[in-house]
């Protein structure tokens, strides 16, 4: 069985023997959800393999395969009664030119004319004058051509079923830009994306059955409403929270059905070091059932089974890119402190907004939002009427830490020496010595911040500033807020899954006093060593063989003092 890891093709992925988890389940309560139907989920989340899912079911072209690529299969055993009965049009916006917005505004034409001649091709003996029908779409406008689209489909006794995949893409970028004036005259008043879901709202009156559009946010929702609103948005129907993305049970299953030889990385918990690099995203709060990035762990299992190790970069370039959009995101003031807010506290108690514009991203609820969407923050827990929002995993983590060094190093124009960095965090791995590592902290980091900084310092800060720069080795997997029996560990240091001959692992206690606060030295040292204690004996480090803890007080940004036991 070969994993399908960057094939989103329902049809190449079950006629070439790679390996499928069945969620076509999911096609038979979609149905019952509506005719015009709005889903979004983060970047490679499995969107374009659903849709070809979907193209591949309804298509009635698709009807003499039906038994050879859904044998087997949850739907193929329950088919419902519009199997194999539509046309299908399907429609990709990712990749057009967004430099400015004449060229938006040819390349988002283009795709849409190609589309339509991509359509009549392959359902040529639908339309006898196919030929003819295409040259006359290439020499008319984008409503002319839905006309002659409309007009020839109605000849025919079929209906058709409209994907609309990466509506936003666009939209996203320019966001990114952060160009006002630009977002409006392309998605609002006479706009020409406008004009264009206004006639795909009067193909519904006749031609088009069924719509499902996917994106990763719902920024145009809002804007697109009076002159688009048919369709409902099923994102968060606690229906639909496990239908992209892997649950628990299905990663067991790709072990399995792969089979996996993990025995080289001599580890017994490999599965509880996935869950914490790749699980963690619930799209409704009264689910229980979290589930994996789907391209993440593919990526994951892809590179281990042709080196038989785990790759060295535990996020794929392609996602490493995608989140990248982060900083941009953060053009003002405003949403920059918004988001070191979550990155020190890991996580936000807010209200999850269904659909917002443009002009609301200054808002912290609407850009909030937009974190969920984009699956840098993840529902944790129900609090009363709110959500608290927190960081799905370690991956997402590090880019979050990743952003927090670009903004350190910009503020204070820090030039890190990195190789005396590695140096110290081997030296706590390797040798279980700590105070290289703080003292490479306190010199380099801690000493630049600035008192305005200063004034708003505590242990979440502390913590904040200590995990980011472990995270830039790489040799531990950084914990923060580990649970136990006992409570939860300020940073518990557990062996990375690539570095399986580091010898210590270590659990952190933090503690931070202000200068005026050194009388209470003592008693802090003595209340810390005693929760050090209660977390050393629970039951999650029973099997560990050198684990080091230390207790760790800052006394101002310049004074620090350790206990080790």
């Amino acid at each position: 069985m070969k994993l399908p890891n960057n094939i989103s093709d329902f049809g190449v992925i079950r006629q070439e023997n790679y390996l499928y988890i069945d969620k076509t389940k999911y096609i038979e309560e979609l149905e019952k959800a509506g005719r015009y139907l709005f889903f979004i989920r983060p970047r490679r989340f499995g969107k374009s393999l659903f849709l070809s899912t979907l193209e591949h079911y309804y298509d009635l072209k698709s009807s003499q395969e039906f038994e050879r690529l859904f044998n087997g299969l949850y739907i193929g055993k329950n088919p419902t009664e519009l199997k194999n009965r539509y046309f299908i049009l399907k429609l990709n916006f990712s990749g057009l030119d967004t430099i400015n917005q004449d060229g938006l505004r040819e390349s988002f034409e283009g795709r849409f004319l190609s589309m339509l001649i991509t359509f009549f091709e392959y359902y040529h003996e639908y339309f006898p004058k196919a030929e003819e029908i295409i040259q006359e779409l290439k020499e008319s406008n984008i409503t002319r051509q839905f006309g002659i689209f409309f007009g020839e489909v109605a000849k025919t006794k079929h209906k058709v079923y409209l994907i609309i995949d990466e509506y936003d893409h666009f939209a996203n970028d320019i966001i990114a830009m952060g160009d006002d004036k630009y977002y409006r005259d392309t998605v609002r008043a006479s706009s020409f994306v406008r004009d264009f879901y206004e006639n795909i709202k009067i193909g519904t009156q006749g031609i088009i059955d069924r719509i499902f559009m996917t994106g990763i946010a719902p920024i145009m929702l809002d804007d697109l409403t009076s002159g688009f609103n048919i369709t409902s948005n099923v994102t968060m129907d606690s229906f639909f929270n496990e239908m992209l993305g892997f649950t628990e049970e299905e990663v067991s299953e790709i072990i399995e059905q792969v089979e996996f030889d993990f025995r080289d990385l001599k580890m017994k918990n490999l599965e509880d070091q996935l869950r914490d690099y790749y699980n963690g995203y619930l799209f409704n709060e009264d689910c229980d059932k979290r589930v994996y990035n789907p391209d993440m762990i593919l990526y994951f299992f892809q590179y281990f089974l042709r080196h038989k190790k785990p790759p060295k970069e535990l996020i794929s370039e392609n996602v490493k890119t995608d989140y990248s959009r982060l900083k941009r995101l953060t053009f003002n003031q405003k949403n920059r402190e918004i988001l070191e807010n979550i990155i020190k506290d890991e996580g936000i108690t807010a209200s999850i907004v269904s659909k917002f514009s443009f002009d609301m991203m200054y808002d912290q609820k609407y850009f909030v939002s937009l974190l969920f969407y984009m699956g840098l923050l993840t529902i944790d827990k129900k609090i009363r009427t709110r959500l608290f929002l927190k960081i799905p995993n370690l991956i997402i983590k590090t880019i979050f830490w990743e952003y927090f060094d670009q903004i350190l190093r910009e503020r204070y124009q820090l030039i890190l020496n990195v190789e005396k960095l590695s140096e110290a965090i081997e030296a706590m791995a390797y040798e279980g010595e700590i105070e290289l590592y703080l003292d490479f902290i306190s010199e380099n980091v801690l000493s630049v911040l600035s008192n305005r900084d200063l004034i708003s310092f505590d242990e979440k800060y502390l913590k904040l500033i200590l995990s980011t720069y472990l995270n830039l080795v790489e040799i531990y997997k950084c914990i923060s807020e580990a649970e136990v029996e006992n409570g939860y560990i300020d940073i518990f240091l557990e062996k990375d899954i690539r570095f399986q001959d580091v010898k210590y692992e270590w659990i952190w206690e933090l503690k931070y006093l202000k200068k005026s606060e050194a009388n209470k030295l003592e008693e802090v040292k003595e209340k810390g060593l005693a929760q050090l204690k209660r977390y050393a004996s629970s039951n999650r480090f029973k099997f560990k063989k050198n684990l080091k803890q230390a207790l760790i007080i800052f006394i101002g940004k310049d004074t620090y003092e350790v206990v080790l036991s």
